[in-house]
């Protein structure tokens, strides 16, 4: 309101700043070139000016929504894009950023909508040389190094989901994501919603995180349930370079935005990747080793630690079933509620802290479900609720180890 307007500025100051108002002077530069005439620019204002008031009125007239659609649009159609398994194909032994890579790749050569943004991902490759290549062989047109600008890119990463292509964002560490949570929390992940499911947002950010390069308090936090509180996203982690590259292939085809977080640690596990077409289904968790007396329940890193204790816990005569969650939201309740109702027991193992967590969630999963089934308290293995220390010594002590999760599923079935 003009009132308003006048506490904070002067008569004399809105007059200049009006003398800058960039529709009039895009007027006075088409004018000037004849590019338009008075009556034309005349003519687009008062089309423009009708058309506004034409949708202003059919807003009101139109009814009250019904109560329904307050649970609508906030997503697209679940639709399964393809198979789990490969039909076909050679099989790689690959590096994790080398399996992102080349998924990378193979699809910017089908889709020529996909393009990559992000500080030093193009002439360097990316801090972990994800993007290692990729510049000189796409272009700058769709491989773009930014500035030190998250709230900057990530803003244009929206606008062009919007408008059609499908950008694919590197936030070189989680750490500053915070930089850029408006627009990730207040754009990207409500725009859908708010525009009743009429635009898409194919938007993929990836993100490093988690500590044990020694890179201290501001490079090694997860942040993985932060995002997964936010209505709107997908957020998925892999443990493991095969599921890296079917996460990948399955988020470039959502229409809404998918967080995919790679731990640095990660980065140059090698395993098996099929070069064939397949997809890592987003939703779905996958029991990696199967067991009966415990259920461990883990994601990103922790998923080969709880591998690595199962396996020792088996010399002990204790059989502990491993689930990687590989999605973080939505979560797969099904998987977690039939495997703790055959076991009893529950381990949840993360590297991130426990207030309001993925584990808090798995453990509220297990309360509202099979809780008569538990023969035990449900236990936690988190990062204490401190930041990461510089310290290899401190670090080292701050995330789960093997030997804590082996302690805790020993507390669990009761056996000193």
């Amino acid at each position: 309101p003009v009132a308003v307007e006048r506490l904070y500025r002067s008569e004399e100051e809105v007059k200049e700043w009006m003398k800058r108002d960039p529709i009039k002077k895009i007027e006075r530069m088409l004018l000037g070139s004849g590019q338009l005439t008075e009556r034309e620019i005349t003519s687009m204002k008062e089309e423009i000016k009708a058309l506004v008031e034409a949708v202003v009125e059919k807003a009101k007239a139109a009814p009250k929504p019904p109560p329904e659609i307050a649970f609508s649009h906030l997503y697209p159609p679940v639709r399964k894009v393809g198979l789990d398994e490969p039909s076909s194909g050679e099989i790689l032994e690959l590096a994790m950023n080398e399996a992102i890579r080349i998924t990378l790749r193979e699809e910017m050569l089908k889709d020529e909508r996909i393009i990559l943004m992000g500080e030093d991902i193009g002439v360097l490759g990316g801090d972990f040389r994800v993007t290692k290549g990729l510049l000189k062989e796409f272009g700058d047109m769709r491989v773009l190094d930014t500035p030190i600008s998250e709230t900057g890119f990530v803003g244009l990463a929206i606008g062009a989901a919007i408008a059609g292509l499908k950008p694919v964002v590197e936030i070189m560490f989680v750490d500053f994501s915070g930089v850029c949570m408006d627009q990730i929390m207040n754009q990207a992940a409500k725009l859908r919603y708010m525009y009743a499911g009429q635009i898409k947002m194919p938007l993929v950010i990836r993100a490093a995180c988690g500590g044990g390069i020694r890179a201290a308090a501001q490079h090694s936090q997860v942040l993985s349930s932060i995002f997964s509180h936010i209505p709107g996203l997908k957020v998925v982690m892999p443990s493991n370079p095969r599921d890296a590259r079917g996460l990948l292939k399955s988020a470039l085809r959502e229409d809404c935005p998918v967080i995919f977080l790679e731990h640095k640690l990660l980065y140059g596990l090698v395993g098996p990747v099929p070069l064939g077409e397949y997809y890592t289904p987003i939703g779905e968790a996958k029991v990696v080793r199967e067991g009966s007396d415990v259920t461990v329940v883990a994601y990103g890193l922790m998923v080969n630690r709880a591998i690595e204790a199962s396996a020792k816990l088996k010399e002990d005569g204790i059989s502990a079933e491993v689930i990687d969650l590989r999605t973080l939201s939505p979560l797969d309740r099904e998987t977690i509620v039939n495997s703790v109702k055959r076991t009893g027991r529950l381990v949840i193992v993360e590297e991130d802290w426990a207030p309001c967590s993925i584990s808090s969630e798995v453990a509220a999963i297990a309360a509202e479900g099979p809780f008569d089934s538990l023969l035990s308290p449900v236990k936690r293995v988190t990062t204490p609720f401190y930041p990461m220390p510089y310290s290899p010594e401190l670090e080292d002590l701050m995330i789960p180890s093997v030997e804590k999760i082996i302690s805790a599923v020993k507390e669990v079935v009761e056996i000193p």
